[in-house]
């Protein structure tokens, strides 16, 4: 009769719990008992480790086995745990010192043969452990690329159980994470290859330079995906901290690449259509996993056919436009992804969709009906809009056409001078800036806000709109190189909200 005890880690979104597992063997009929909220599959684990463990050539005790999980009271998920339990059995009948697992984390799933496979979340797991004072981790060697993202606990990788075993009972060498290897990520398309457009260049320069929100409307083949999928090649790099963010949050949607995990590109997500909710915002069945606007953090989220979503969908973007995270319920509890992304909607003008507006033959009932389908709110909260026209001449692919490299000095200037002036208070752009801040610490000469008055008065505006749209004028002011804005730049600001798709 034993008792042995070692450590794992639950996730809960891109949070990790440490979990202590203990493990009596003996004192009754044989069997195994698992207790502790565990889940699915994380219950079927008792076969799955038993197989392991005698694949291995170790002796599965032949007694009554009762694995517990504490936190009880905190569910459990995932076959991550399937490591940590077999260890914990063999520890409980004496095959490992029980010294050798204090301060130990053990991840990963067990394959019945005794191979390690990887497991989602290694990176949250790895900072949870961490921030719990653990000494070492064990993960699969599938994971030693995340596992280098991560410094002050010790990381070593085996391929199965039996090394895992040599390694806690005899000291046996396990491989080590190499330098963390940063993927600078594929080079963004030259905005030079834009023919025209000038007006929505422009807007995509805004855009960039404050991290505001844009709506881009426009017949087939105007350049609208083009455009906005060259937004990303102006935005600065992502820092160390959002990249470690950005990663976590791959890393649990199993989407972190073995290769080259930390990225320093901002993101650019682009979800179909036919998306289902759960792929847009997060979810799924037990604990919710993160979605489109979750992986798009601290980058772009590009709506291409926005129209075509429904409702619905689209409707579920405003709370995280406004707060930067998703937060999704479930019976076991809610979890927080962080989702501070820039939004960028193209759309046609009319289902039909002709190459020049004349040749539309849909009635006016039914373009107001195609483009209602973005919901008021939802606009409300876009803060630039561009219409886009049809090329008319090839004359306008010119030699002096700006291409990515000049626009982000400007960009990159831009973004520098907002950094600066709102440091102390933790924003970084433009777009992030509360309204009431602009309205009262940073007022503006009422000569220059008229314009927002007569908006405001004419039910042009809301007062959201209006917040919107002041914030706006602060980057076309950081743009020109002004300390504040003035009247120009407010209704410059207008003018790009005030633009109709039809």
């Amino acid at each position: 009769m034993g008792l042995a005890r070692g450590w794992s880690v639950a996730l809960r979104g891109v949070e990790g719990h440490v979990v202590e597992i203990e493990a009596d063997v003996g004192g009754g009929l044989p069997g195994v008992h698992l207790v502790g909220l565990p889940d699915a599959s994380l219950h079927e684990s008792k076969d799955r480790v038993r197989a392991a463990v005698v694949n291995s050539r170790f002796v599965w005790p032949n007694e009554r086995i009762v694995l517990a999980l504490s936190p009880a009271t905190l569910r459990k998920a995932g076959s991550g745990f399937d490591l940590a339990l077999a260890c914990c059995v063999l520890a409980a009948n004496g095959v490992v010192p029980q010294q050798s697992l204090d301060g130990t984390v053990l991840l990963g799933e067990l394959a019945l043969d005794g191979r390690l496979r990887p497991v989602r979340g290694v990176l949250p797991s790895l900072l949870a452990a961490r921030a719990a004072g653990m000494r070492r981790m064990v993960v699969p060697d599938a994971g030693l690329g995340e596992a280098a993202l991560v410094t002050g606990i010790d990381v070593v990788g085996a391929a199965d159980l039996g090394e895992v075993i040599g390694w806690l009972r005899d000291g046996a060498p396990l491989r080590s994470p190499g330098p963390p290897a940063c993927a600078g990520g594929d080079e963004a398309p030259d905005l030079a290859d834009v023919l025209g457009q000038d007006d929505a260049r422009h807007a995509l320069e805004v855009a960039a330079a404050g991290g505001h929100h844009l709506l881009l409307v426009g017949p087939p083949g105007t350049g609208k995906t083009m455009l906005a999928r060259r937004i990303v090649g102006l935005l600065p790099r992502l820092t160390a901290d959002d990249a470690l963010a950005l990663a976590a949050i791959r890393s649990v949607a199993g989407r972190l690449p073995d290769d080259r995990p930390l990225a320093t590109v901002p993101p650019m997500e682009a979800p179909h259509h036919s998306s289902s909710m759960a792929a847009l915002v997060g979810g799924g069945s037990g604990i919710a996993r993160p979605g489109a606007v979750s992986l798009a953090h601290r980058g772009v989220l590009f709506v291409d056919e926005a129209p075509e979503f429904g409702p619905h969908l689209l409707d579920a973007l405003r709370t995280p436009l406004e707060e930067g995270e998703v937060r999704l319920a479930r019976a076991e509890g809610t979890v927080h992804y962080p989702a501070r992304f820039q939004l960028v909607l193209a759309a046609n003008p009319c289902p039909c969709a002709p190459a020049h507006d004349r040749d539309c033959v849909c009635p006016s009932m039914v373009r107001r009906r195609y483009l209602g389908r973005l919901s008021g709110p939802l606009l409300d909260r876009v803060d630039l809009r561009a219409l886009m026209f049809p090329v008319t001449s090839f004359a306008t692919a010119a030699d002096d056409v700006e291409d990515t490299a000049t626009v982000r000095v400007r960009v990159l200037a831009a973004r520098a001078a907002a950094q600066a002036r709102w440091a102390g208070d933790g924003w970084r752009t433009n777009a992030e800036v509360p309204g009431p801040v602009l309205r009262s610490r940073f007022a503006l000469p009422r000569s220059a806000v008229r314009p927002l008055d007569a908006g405001l008065r004419a039910g042009q505006l809301t007062a959201r709109g209006a917040d919107r749209a002041l914030r706006v004028a602060w980057t076309l002011s950081d743009l020109a190189g002004s300390d504040r804005p003035d009247r120009d730049h407010v209704e410059a600001a207008l003018y790009f909200r005030d633009r109709r798709a039809a």
